[in-house]
């Protein structure tokens, strides 16, 4: 039996090309998509329409990803809300220093179709 989970996602990502690919796999598999080109619009998106999980990368300009993330869990309205770093950063270090910042997941560029998908799933059912 397999669960199937929709539910709005709040995509952050400064690449075009990216965030269409990403939105495009999320709209397939029955997800709503949020999209913000940036960490500011993210954090007033992210208020404003109560997404379920978001998806953010890490190199941005302004604000960056681990950043975001930090803002994020500070906030009363937005610190349960599941967050998933996608970067094309593949250290260890830097998985580390993501969920040191309140991360519930970690993927790295390039990324499949499925390993984006399964990643959120986990992360929305271990908050739900």
């Amino acid at each position: 039996m397999s669960i199937t989970l929709v539910g709005k996602i709040l995509i952050v990502e400064d690449s075009p090309s990216e965030l269409e690919l990403m939105s495009r796999y999320l709209q397939e598999s029955g997800y709503n998509v949020i999209k913000a080109a940036g960490a500011k619009e993210a954090m007033e998106k992210a208020l404003l329409e109560s997404p379920d999980a978001i998806v953010t990368d890490v190199v941005m300009p302004g604000m960056s990803g681990f950043e975001l993330c930090r803002s994020l869990k500070k906030h009363p309205q937005t610190e349960k809300l599941p967050i998933v770093i996608c970067s094309s950063k593949n250290l260890e270090i830097d998985r580390l220093w993501a969920m040191k910042q309140g991360a519930d997941a970690y993927i790295t560029k390039p990324y499949t179709r499925e390993n984006l998908l399964r990643t959120i799933k986990s992360v929305v059912i271990r908050n739900s």
